[in-house]
């Protein structure tokens, strides 16, 4: 990392237990530097799909899972005194992380592995390491210890 002050930071989450020790690295940082907090999960219909074409549940129903989870870890935020919104993109969780991280101009992403090993990076992807790769900001992938 740079010197540069961190004002804000973005957490890519999926809400999944992978996602938690990114998260807490998030709010630690945030409240230690005094930065704002947007929290991003992107609704990936893709996912969502079954073999055959149908789904696995509606569109809209995710989004509102997610809606809901992502509005719970900004209250958590702020009870922590954090100021704190959020985002729910849809698409793929890559392209929207390093989409939203350009649009709220943030100074760090941070965000969590799954830890999928090499066959598993290669089967699915991996979406920390493209947006570590990618990206123009600091970003700081947090290991899920799984």
């Amino acid at each position: 990392m740079t010197d540069q002050p961190i004002r804000h930071v973005l957490l890519a989450t999926d809400l999944s237990p992978a996602s938690a020790s990114a998260t807490e690295e998030a709010l630690t940082i945030a409240r230690r530097s005094g930065a704002h907090l947007t929290v991003l999960s992107v609704v990936d219909p893709r996912i969502l799909r079954l073999p055959g074409g149908r789904f696995l549940r509606r569109v809209d129903q995710e989004q509102a899972r997610v809606e809901a989870g992502v509005q719970a870890l900004v209250a958590r935020a702020r009870e922590a005194r954090i100021p704190a919104t959020f985002l729910v993109w849809r698409g793929d969780p890559s392209e929207a992380i390093l989409e939203a991280s350009a649009a709220e101009d943030v100074d760090l992403v941070v965000m969590g592995s799954h830890g999928r090993g090499r066959l598993g990076r290669l089967v699915m992807g991996s979406t920390s390491a493209r947006v570590s790769t990618e990206s123009d900001r600091r970003v700081l992938v947090v290991d899920s210890g799984g």
